[in-house]
This record gives structure tokens, C-alpha cells and sequence, in this order.
């Protein structure tokens, strides 16, 4: 039986007094080890919702709940992994990952040997000792993904994180990321606004509206964990989601799991 990770319950949020309401009302439970994802156009809140899962934006109303204790600030059990990689770039890759564990309590050699296990998962090891620099984008962002995962955190938050990859390595890093996922057996909460890549990834999409930002459909994606873009049960969920955007000429009502 699933078990409840995170907690939503009736977030709002609005910047100042007499800003604009951002997120209005919103509800929802992700449950441990699932990949949810938030997908929506540009401006309906999907970051700032990201952003108060992790802590580091506050609510007006509501909780949010990450097993049964309340979000307030940033916490190493939920990581987030952005777009533009984060590296510092007069670090090795190696001290790059190395950098959220460094002040923990783990002797040096330990730190060393976690660092080069997740350098290992990603097909990074043989690159510890090159610069960022030295580095295309989506080893960059293996990189941010191996320094994600050192940490052991029980969340990550993936915000647009392939958004700026070329096709062929975002898909790539996805097979790569849904591998270490169950392996790892981590709870993935991902903003995107790409159709495919919520549909080849999660198990479930939350489509946001803007104005105030709200969920506006839950689409329960009841496909195998091995996907296949071409096949017609894929194609099936993206039909349904273009249609819920409005994207093609067919307006016909959809059913949606909700």
C-alpha cells in the first residue's frame, strides 16, 4: 500500500498585499516513490508551487506536509535540481559533487567513495577530474544529477531540468533519470511544460491553469514503466492533454482519470 510523502493542502500564495494571486486553493498528495509531474504554460505557477514544496518560498494559506511535518525552509531530505546546472565552474566534477556532503560528518575517504558512486551511475567516473567547462550541457547536468543524488535526499524537484538539452540528450538524461529512479526508489516531483516528457516519465501529470494558478486536471497515466513514445496508449495521453490545451481543432469533453 502507497504511503503519503508530501502533503498540499489549500496553498495560496500572492506577492504583496496588493500582487497578483499566484497559486489559489491548491490540493494534492504525492505518495512515497511516485514521479509526479506539473505541467503548464509559461506564468500559471508551476515554479512557485516547486518552490514551496521545497521550503524556500513561504505560503499565505494552507500546509504543505512532507511526512507529517511541516514545510518552513529548505531541508537536505528534499533537493532542487535547476536547469542551469549550478556547477561551480573552478570545481572538478568530482568537488562538485562532493560539495553537499562536504559538511557533513562523513569521514573524507566516505565522501570520496559516495561522490565516485554516483559519478558511476551517471557514465561520469572517468571525467572526476575535468572542469565544468570541459563538459557539454548534458554531461553538465548528469553532473548536477549525481550531486543531487549524494546527498540521499528522500524528494528531488526537478524544475524544467532538460529545458535548455538538445532532443537527443534530453532523451537520454530521461531514460537515465526514470533508471536511477527505480533503482533509487526516490519521489520526484518535476515541472515541465513538455507534454512528452511528463507522459514518458511520470505517474501522474497535474495540468495547471494560470490566473490564479490552480490545478485545474489529474491525468493518471496507466502505462508501463517501460515507455515507448510511438505507441498508441502514449499517443492516447498526449491526444488527451493537447486537447485539454486546447492545442488541436478537436474540443470534444475528455474523461480524465481524476
Amino acid at each position: 500500500m502507497s504511503t503519503v510523502k508530501i502533503e498540499i493542502k489549500e496553498v495560496s500564495k500572492s506577492y504583496g498585499e496588493k500582487g497578483p494571486t499566484v497559486l489559489k486553493d491548491v490540493s494534492f498528495n504525492i505518495n512515497h516513490g511516485e514521479v509526479i509531474a506539473i505541467l503548464g504554460k509559461s506564468g500559471c505557477g508551476k515554479s512557485t508551487l516547486l518552490n514551496c514544496i521545497g521550503g524556500f518560498e513561504t505560503i499565505d494559506q494552507g500546509q504543505i506536509m512532507l511526512d507529517g511535518t511541516a514545510v518552513t525552509k529548505p531541508s537536505k531530505r528534499c533537493i532542487m535540481l535547476m536547469q542551469n546546472y549550478g556547477l561551480l565552474p573552478w570545481r572538478s566534477v568530482r568537488k562538485n559533487v562532493e560539495l553537499g556532503i562536504e559538511n557533513s560528518n562523513l569521514p573524507t575517504a566516505d565522501i570520496t567513495k559516495r561522490a565516485a558512486n554516483y559519478l558511476q551511475m551517471v557514465g561520469l567516473e572517468d571525467r572526476a577530474n575535468a572542469l565544468p567547462s570541459e563538459l557539454s550541457g548534458g554531461m553538465q547536468q548528469r553532473v548536477a544529477i549525481a550531486r543531487a543524488l549524494a546527498i540521499q535526499p528522500e524528494v528531488i524537484l526537478m524544475d524544467e531540468p532538460f529545458g535548455a538539452l538538445d532532443t537527443f540528450t534530453r532523451y537520454y538524461l530521461q531514460d537515465e533519470l526514470k533508471q536511477i529512479q527505480q533503482r533509487e526508489k526516490m519521489t520526484i516531483v518535476l515541472v515541465t511544460h513538455d507534454i512528452d516528457e511528463a507522459i514518458y516519465l511520470a505517474d501522474r501529470i497535474l495540468i495547471m491553469k494560470p490566473n490564479p494558478g490552480e490545478i485545474h486536471k489529474e491525468v493518471v497515466l496507466k502505462l508501463p514503466k517501460d515507455r515507448n513514445r510511438a505507441d498508441a496508449d502514449f499517443q492516447h495521453y498526449r491526444e488527451i492533454i493537447f486537447n485539454e490545451f486546447q492545442f488541436t481543432h478537436d474540443k470534444a469533453a475528455i474523461e480524465f482519470n481524476i
